[in-house]
């Protein structure tokens, strides 16, 4: 039986002079102009376009929530079968026996660095201590939020997301890209993965379309962590100088102004470029080097001065609850809930007042306690007995509330950024085998995070929970949480050191995702050259710095609003079709690597037969 070869001659037309030399016009412009236009609206109309950027994140979030759980599901159980099948995962993404590019280290580096850097210094306490205080079990009633009983379930969703789920949608888009790129010798560019399916429409309009929502949701993936990092770097500086010009004093606890963002952001930035000028073999090689080392010196701090035995108990028990829990965490979304249907479980004496009972008992942000505190007129004359009841009726609102503006948060957020992680570790994972990759690229560091999480926010934990820290880790913002509890742990010039160093880190992993962002852009332009001219990527920083400042700006409008609200908002709406991208991907890769299979069978008869 012949099999005919895979289709791979992909065609962008790419400027042969002039300033876009060696770039595909369409898909620079297009992207170009669709950023610009995005500055331009949060630049003259920040008010207008943080409420419509809000406004249009909610409805996609209610349509679409439960989209997004059942499809991170999936990508993760179709790398298990990936990896595990002996057909699939011995082969070589290269040439028969080519070897790695790069050693363990330094691929372990650059790969952990790139995808969870920014997000493991900013939320390494905060996210702990987040879900210890609201999570699921907490909405159910079953237990109170911030207490011993919640500790399992709060690591429970910690390990959700930054587990094998988040790595799993990294690797879906970088396994896809580095296939076709080293066993078919195709452009490193988001089209070719798509090749099995659609074959020579990837040449066409189609082809463009897909490669700018790559490029789209890559700047809104990196926007959004660079904009989490500079405000933690903030903090991180003002711990360190006490330079009140950098802050917002007007709140409870101090937060970065938007001078002090714009300033640290420009700062890193500069830095970015320079750094994406020198290229992947230099600048981000040794960049990643020194975060992994440095990273592990701020574990070692939390190791010796922490909550150790504390942290390593919970790292046991939560890893064992996490996957007890997989399959439900993982296919178990929750949709939202009209009036009518609470009005349909409320116990009678309830019923005619629906519509005053219903934002509160379906709020996924507040409490039993702030729902009866909140009861106006007959809502509040309702006996204790029926308000307990009506509060119960809302649980499946709460639920779906809660797990839309944080686990599906979080989904959009590594989808957005899978094309920048996805297309940077195809570039770095020449010569391992799928195996190698899917075990290397998502078991090993979701372990690592496990950890990172366990030591560092279980010291947070415990130092709430043995009454020492009273409070304080708890009040603090999420970017000011790491400080706080580093000033809990130790004093004097040591925890002055170690502030510094961890400013420092902050500012490495910055600019390692910011100049591995520039770089993938322009990969995708170029048609897949890894080599591009220095000016686009300069110019790709500056794009970047501009739609990173005017969204901070943009946020800050509504009566001092959290300034990462509009960027949140841009990016999840910007992931939406770039995860339908990532759907066709799977599909598109299950048939290439079957097709593949046929092939060597046939060879091998043929090869037998002569």
């Amino acid at each position: 039986m012949h099999i005919k070869p895979p289709f791979t001659e992909i065609e962008i037309k790419r400027a042969t002079s002039g300033f876009y030399e060696g770039h595909s016009m369409e898909i620079a412009l297009v992207s170009k102009i669709s950023m610009a236009l995005l500055v331009i609206w949060a630049l003259v109309w920040p008010a207008n376009a943080n409420g419509v950027l809000g406004s249009l994140n909610w409805r996609l979030l209610e349509d679409f929530n439960a989209f997004y759980i059942v499809i991170v599901g999936f990508f993760a159980f179709f790398l298990f079968v990936v990896a595990a099948l002996p057909q699939t995962g011995r082969r070589i993404m290269g040439t028969p026996g080519e070897a790695p590019e790069f050693s363990n280290f330094s691929w372990f580096s650059m790969m952990f660095g790139a995808g969870l850097g920014v997000g493991l210094m900013v939320f390494a306490t905060a996210e702990p201590l987040g879900l210890w205080g609201s999570n699921p079990e907490i909405l159910k009633g079953g237990i109170a939020g911030n207490s011993a009983d919640s500790l399992q379930s709060g690591y429970r969703y910690t390990f959700l997301h930054y587990g094998f789920h988040a790595w799993a949608i990294y690797v879906v888009t970088g396994l896809s890209l580095a296939y076709y790129a080293y066993t078919r010798n195709m452009p490193l560019t988001i089209r070719s993965a798509l090749t099995p399916l659609f074959g020579k429409y990837v040449n066409g309009v189609f082809g463009h379309v897909v490669d700018i929502l790559g490029v789209v949701a890559t700047i809104l993936g990196v926007s959004v962590t660079i904009g989490f990092g500079v405000s933690q770097f903030i903090d991180g500086l003002y711990a360190i100088t006490g330079a009140e010009w950098m802050m917002d004093m007007t709140g409870e606890a101090p937060a970065p102004g938007t001078v002090g963002l714009i300033a640290g952001l420009v700062a890193i930035m500069g830095m970015s470029i320079i750094s994406a000028v020198s290229g992947v073999g230099r600048g981000v090689k040794y960049l990643s080097n020194l975060n992994l080392v440095l990273s592990i010196i701020l574990l070692m701090v939390f190791v010796i001065f922490g909550s150790f035995l504390f942290a390593m108990t919970t790292y046991g028990t939560a890893l064992v609850d996490y996957i007890l829990h997989f399959t439900q965490l993982s296919f178990g979304p929750h949709l939202p809930m009209s009036e009518a249907e609470f009005a349909a479980a409320l116990p009678a004496e309830a019923a005619p007042l629906a519509d005053s009972l219903y934002s509160g008992a379906t709020n996924a942000w507040g409490s039993f306690e702030a729902f009866q505190g909140g009861l106006e007129g007959d809502a509040a004359a309702l006996s204790p007995e029926v308000q307990q009841a009506a509060y119960a009726a809302g649980t499946e609102g709460r639920l779906f509330g809660w797990q839309a503006g944080w686990t599906t948060f979080y989904w959009a957020w590594w989808i957005a950024f899978s094309p920048f992680v996805g297309l940077f570790l195809a570039r770095i994972s020449k010569g391992r085998t799928v195996r190698e990759f899917i075990v290397g690229c998502v078991f090993a560091p979701a372990m690592v995070c496990f950890a990172w999480m366990t030591i560092l926010g279980g010291t947070a934990i415990d130092l709430e929970l043995s009454g020492a820290a009273e409070g304080s880790i708890i009040a603090a913002s999420n970017t000011a949480k790491l400080f706080v509890t580093l000033g809990e742990m130790i004093s004097g010039g040591f925890l002055s050191a170690i502030t510094i160093m961890c400013v420092v880190l902050i500012m490495t992993f910055l600019v390692t995702s910011a100049d591995s962002g520039i770089l993938v852009m322009n990969t995708i332009m170029s048609g897949g050259d890894q080599e591009t001219d220095n000016k686009h990527k300069i110019i790709w920083g500056v794009i970047l710095t501009l739609v990173i400042g005017t969204l901070l700006i943009a946020g800050k409008t509504n009566g001092g609003a959290d300034p990462m609200e509009a960027l949140k908002s841009a990016m999840i709406i910007g992931a939406l079709p770039f995860t339908m991208v990532m759907g066709l991907m799977c599909v598109s890769l299950a048939k290439a690597l079957y097709r593949d299979g046929l092939r060597d069978k046939h060879r091998t008869a043929t090869s037998a037969a002569e």
